[in-house]
């Protein structure tokens, strides 16, 4: 049985497209295309399946129609409608520096040289121009910036990302209730 830690989201298959099984696959990570893996992993009914992938073509630097061994009719394919795909961990670790995605580190623990633990990456936020993590610690959110200039050091072992951060970046909250109590 293949564990969520064993693999990160690097997409979504959204619809079928013709009658011979190929799905729209838009992913945020061409890792596929990258290294040597001939399948992907799908969340169906909350279990991780793999898929052979026996073609795919892009359509864009997003998009591409993916054709899954075993699915060869639409009615198939649309059984895949926005399932999310993944992308198993143990094929992206053996790709050079600086060509992981920033959603490989979804799940990695984050720390900061001057403040220690500052909770998980639960998500990697790209709707804005700079790309951010969504660090998780006790329930709150924390956004930083994912920048390498940011990034001291990276254990993929230990699933840990070291950073120092700007300082400031942290105190955002402190700077507000400052603001608060002066007077207008």
């Amino acid at each position: 049985m293949i564990k969520k830690e064993e693999v990160y989201k690097i997409g979504l298959f959204n619809k079928p497209h013709g009658i011979h099984g190929e799905l729209q696959f838009t992913f945020t990570d061409d890792i596929f295309d990258r290294v040597d893996c001939d399948y992907l992993v799908c969340l169906l009914d909350g279990i991780f399946v793999p898929f052979f992938i026996e073609e795919y073509r892009f359509r864009s630097d997003s998009t591409a129609l993916v054709k899954l061994e075993g699915v060869d009719t639409a009615e198939r394919a649309r059984a895949f409608t926005n399932v999310e795909v993944y992308f198993p961990v143990k094929y992206a670790e053996e790709v050079g520096d600086g060509e992981l995605s920033w959603n490989f580190f979804v799940g990695f623990r984050m720390e900061d040289t001057r403040h220690g633990l500052l909770g998980e990456v639960a998500e990697v936020d790209t709707a804005t121009v700079n790309t951010l993590f969504v660090v998780e610690k006790d329930g709150e959110e924390l956004l930083v910036p994912a920048q390498e200039e940011f990034i001291v050091g990276i254990d993929q072992r230990r699933k840990l990302i070291t950073v120092e951060l700007p300082e400031g970046l942290l105190n955002l909250e402190d700077l507000d209730a400052e603001d608060t109590d002066c007077p207008v």
